[in-house]
């Protein structure tokens, strides 16, 4: 097994104090968890227990000794953790198909740029007297961010986020600042990050349900705001629902909105996690732009763009950024952002990639991926797999595989009887066809009894279930 071959007692530790590496670091030979009492049907489960997953497999820290012969043979314990680290990572990317990641990048050009401690504390237009930043990059990115949305650059604020939930925090809270006693709206298939932004700013939240695609339903949204009439809304749209990549109409939302009478007294934040960057290259897909009374966009920028570390944009309208901003002296900046320290390196490699592929090449990729997506849906589907793929979307929703080994093996995200594949750039139909292979020989093997049935999903994707009861 790789395990073995990785991890095995041939890679000693050329320290003989040190501590050997341990075999869990191998993800695919981790321990299986014991089924869980959670009403799944007997399915089994990881086991989450606080602390006791991650010490398993961590690598401790050892104190250097004092003879500095011993630090040669220090580095090279250390190279060769790493080194086998690497190998690790390989194997995991080489399975890795569940999570929205391009893992597409080369970024050689930038490895000069690593000795610096890139920061950019503080608003990205105020230069501040710490000097080490990428200012000039970030605001070069938001240009082209705001441009691709349509709003002019004396109209914009934003910035370069840690991440997806940064952007979504930053929207929300631009919104409860706008309308203080407003109520926040989002579907119950909104990213988890929109309802912990309710618990951090407490925050009234309705959760609104959703149609069989996971967009929201508009006819429940206009009953709930009927019943809260009188108090402003916050509205959370989804470019790209977590799940079921489903796009709420934003049309619809904001003609709901003007029905119940709540004309002004709305602020629209959109969460354009992943399909944020893709929409606009969709032919046919409706537009996200500021030319509609929407309030903000939040992106991720380790999604479809690939960066190799956790970042986003932000980009909201520049007359609302007044609301909740403070001057701080020491930095000679404002404060206007969720976070204080801020990644200056992620500005950069957003900042190359925008520079080496443009819209034409953003264009290609996406049809890439809504080719591939389509062709993963046609072969799981032809192979007696329940499957589902929203128009907009390169997200394929399909049968929740019977061994959480396999989910564990290929990464992929569950939840209840349905698991996805989120079709990047660096997801090629030879790498499909591996999962496609690997899935139904394991098929055969879970339900070869003749007993054990797959699960229906009719109620998660409708007329795509093939479960003995809908079969055709």
């Amino acid at each position: 097994m790789v395990g073995s071959a990785l991890y095995g007692s041939a890679a000693m530790d050329p320290i003989e104090k040190a501590e050997p590496l341990p075999e869990e670091l191998d993800p695919t030979e981790l321990p299986a968890a014991p089924p869980a009492e959670d009403g799944s049907g007997g399915k089994s489960t990881r086991e989450v227990v606080l602390g006791r997953n991650v010490h398993t497999m961590c690598f401790a820290v050892k104190e250097p000794e004092d003879d500095d012969e011993v630090t040669g043979e220090r580095e090279a314990y250390m190279a060769s953790v790493l080194a086998r680290y690497r190998k690790s990572l390989l194997e995991r990317t080489k399975h890795h198909l569940g999570y929205p990641y391009n893992l597409d990048f080369d970024y050689g050009a930038l490895n000069q740029l690593q000795h610096f401690s890139i920061n950019n504390l503080g608003d990205p237009f105020i230069e501040s007297n710490y000097g080490v930043h990428s200012r000039q990059f970030e605001v070069g990115v938001l240009d082209w961010f705001a441009r691709l949305w349509e709003l002019e650059k004396n109209e914009y604020w934003g910035y370069i986020t840690n991440c997806g939930t940064e952007g979504n925090l930053h929207g929300i809270l631009v919104g409860r600042e706008v309308f203080p006693d407003g109520i926040l709206y989002a579907s119950k298939e909104s990213h988890y990050s929109v309802f912990k932004a309710a618990r951090m700013y407490r925050m009234d939240c309705e959760k609104v349900g959703t149609l069989i695609s996971g967009e929201i339903d508009c006819a429940d949204f206009e009953k709930k705001l009927i019943l809260n009439k009188g108090k402003p809304a916050i509205i959370n749209v989804n470019i790209g629902t977590t799940v079921k990549g489903a796009v709420d109409d934003l049309d619809m939302v904001i003609e709901t909105l003007e029905k119940t009478g709540y004309k002004d007294q709305f602020y629209i934040h959109c969460d354009g996690a992943l399909f944020g960057l893709m929409m606009p290259f969709v032919k046919r897909a409706p537009k996200v732009s500021f030319k509609k009374p929407i309030g903000s966009v939040s992106v991720s920028g380790h999604k479809f763009v690939g960066c190799p570390m956790p970042c986003g944009v932000q980009i909201t309208r520049l007359k609302h950024i007044n609301a909740l901003s403070s001057n701080v002296e020491y930095l000679a900046s404002r404060d206007a952002t969720i976070m204080g320290s801020r990644n200056g390196h992620a500005p950069i490699f957003l900042w190359y990639t925008l520079n080496r592929k443009g819209y034409r090449g953003f264009q290609k990729e996406v049809q890439k991926c809504l080719r591939n997506a389509h062709y993963l849906k046609d072969q799981l589907r032809a192979a007696g797999i329940g499957a589902m793929l929203n128009e907009l979307s390169s997200t394929v929703v399909f049968e929740r595989p019977k061994d959480e080994e396999f989910v564990r093996r290929w990464q992929l995200a569950c939840e209840g009887n349905i698991a996805h594949v989120v079709v990047m750039p660096n997801v090629t139909i030879e790498k499909l066809d591996y999962f496609l292979n690997e899935l139904t020989q394991q098929r055969l093997i879970w339900y070869q009894d003749g007993e054990t049935r797959p699960p229906c999903l009719a109620a998660d994707i409708g007329d795509g279930c093939f479960c003995a009861l809908h079969k055709q």
